[in-house]
């Protein structure tokens, strides 16, 4: 008597557990006519047959390898796999190891006859997996194009009615409050406090930070639904004004990477880096034995047991030094002249290579070439359906062609002036310090004897209107262990290094 274990699966959450004990009826009754004795069962429940990431399946591929049985039985080959790739490979580590797959619906012979059958069954199998597929996304396509709502778990300020979503006024009203506070600057800890405190709940519990978190970046709130890639206005009703969600959505990306803590605004967080471990210099705090907070700026990699030794240094001298370093510099008239000189060198050299530029006037005129050449071939009498085809796609190639040199011929235009970057170099110095530091500073590298600091410029004179191309132009570096004002002049280095023309976006408007 050959021993024989029994594989089980059914594919969606809607089939109950009456699937898996009909197929196992079936393939013990089974075993019982054809003297099979079995030795085990392997079951995965509400598992797609599509791949093999599945539990029990793959259990009973590592104990094939163990040669206590000889048999896998199941209900049918679907069973087993809907992919016929994954099918052959893992069919193949059972004949490796000894076992053989029976079908215990599927009257598959022993035969070369067989090998036939059962190809044209894996290939079945996976073509009704394919087409159910296929279906259920028309299906879904349909539902969506009828403003149907998908399922799933509700969002908090809806509520679903005839299969739409429609919004929950009351709350609707909690979801408004809390954009309105957010959007006035309080914290999230201050509005699930001053939430709780006035008895509104989640599902009966207080509001947790994940959760009002999620509900600030929330797209759905503006009336926007995505799914699989594509966008439909037609789902969720919008709750929300555009000023509000937008203006909370700015600031959600703001903060997006910590730019403030919960009480303090470190200026400088998010764009410190180590110089030792690379790792983003991070805010950190903490209290005294007297009861004295203490801010400062720390390693992330230090933090994170990594090695690095970098050593921390006080929030309020890392800003200041920064601060400081950055007016003493722009304010006097020969440092201004000499970086507004070797920008316009930069400037004027990226000019000259015009590369996209001469690479579109080349692409153009090999374009050209090959429309003369078949304007000859059909003079020549050599017309067909494929040359006319032919022809048009190369004219709308051309026509595209000739769009893009215009754009770039237009950017090469578009001069940037000696003047106009020493006027936004003086502006930039007479802000506040935060603006400051967000129009001027790309980023920081620091050392625990010195910083690299990286200035940028943009040919834009606003900083509410950064969009533009940026450059990265200067490193200082001076000592950190030296403050005071009169030092600080001879301990700033101006390095011959300047950094070629950056992305040709902002990196603030991205």
């Amino acid at each position: 008597m050959k021993t024989a274990v029994i594989y089980a699966r059914y594919s969606s959450e809607r089939q109950t557990e009456q699937s898996i004990e009909g197929q196992l009826r079936v393939c013990n009754d089974y075993a019982e006519r054809n003297d099979l004795k079995i030795v085990g069962t392997y079951i995965d429940r509400a598992m797609t047959g599509k791949n093999d990431n599945r539990k029990d399946f793959q259990r009973m591929l590592r104990d094939c390898t163990k040669h206590e049985w000889e048999i896998v039985l199941v209900y049918k080959l679907d069973r087993f796999s809907r992919n016929k790739y994954e099918m052959a490979m893992h069919r193949k580590t059972l004949r490796d190891n000894g076992v053989r797959l029976i079908s215990a619906m599927e009257n598959i012979p022993d035969s070369p006859e067989g090998i036939i059958l059962e190809s044209l069954l894996e290939g079945m199998a996976e073509y009704y997996s394919a087409e159910l597929a296929q279906k259920v996304r028309r299906g879904q396509i349909e539902s969506l194009n009828k403003g149907h709502w998908l399922g799933g778990q509700t969002p908090y300020g809806y509520k679903v009615v005839d299969k739409k979503l429609v919004i929950d006024e009351d709350q609707a009203e909690v979801v408004k409050y809390i954009y309105r506070q957010y959007a006035a600057g309080v914290i999230v800890k201050d509005i699930i406090k001053d939430l709780t405190q006035k008895g509104i709940f989640n599902k009966g519990k207080p509001f947790t930070r994940s959760t009002m978190y999620y509900l600030l970046v929330n797209e759905k709130y503006s009336g926007v639904f995505r799914y699989n890639g594509e966008t439909y206005l037609n789902i969720c009703p919008k709750l929300l004004p555009d000023p509000l969600y937008n203006k909370v959505h700015a600031l959600m990306l703001q903060n997006q990477f910590g730019t403030k803590s919960v009480e303090v605004n470190y200026l400088l967080r998010g764009k410190v880096y180590c110089g030792y471990c690379g790792h983003q210099i991070i805010a950190e705090s903490g209290t005294s034995m007297t009861g004295v907070v203490k801010r400062y700026y720390k390693c992330g990699g230090r933090k994170a047991n990594s090695g690095c030794q970098k050593k921390n240094i006080r929030k309020e001298d890392l800003e200041n030094l920064v601060i400081n370093v950055t007016v003493e510099m722009f304010q006097q008239e020969n440092n201004l002249e000499l970086i507004a000189d070797e920008i316009m060198k930069i400037y004027e050299s990226k000019k000259k290579e015009q590369s996209v530029l001469n690479l579109l006037t080349s692409e153009l005129q090999e374009t050209q070439r090959s429309i003369e050449n078949l304007l000859t071939a059909i003079q020549q009498g050599i017309i067909t359906s494929s040359t006319k085809t032919r022809l048009e796609e190369l004219e709308m190639k051309a026509d595209e062609l000739k769009l893009q040199i215009s754009k770039e011929q237009s950017k090469l235009e578009n001069r940037i002036s000696r003047e106009l970057i020493m006027q936004y170099l003086r502006t930039g110095i007479k802000k506040s310090a935060q603006v400051l530091i967000d129009w001027l500073i790309d980023k920081i590298v620091l050392y625990d004897d010195k910083i690299e600091i990286f200035y940028l410029y943009t040919e834009k004179t606003d900083p509410d209107d950064c969009r533009g191309f940026v450059i990265r132009w200067l490193i200082f570096c001076f000592e950190t262990r030296h403050y005071s004002k009169n030092e600080l002049n001879k301990r700033v280095q101006l390095i011959p290094t300047w950094l070629p023309l950056a992305d040709s976006n902002c990196r603030h408007c991205g």
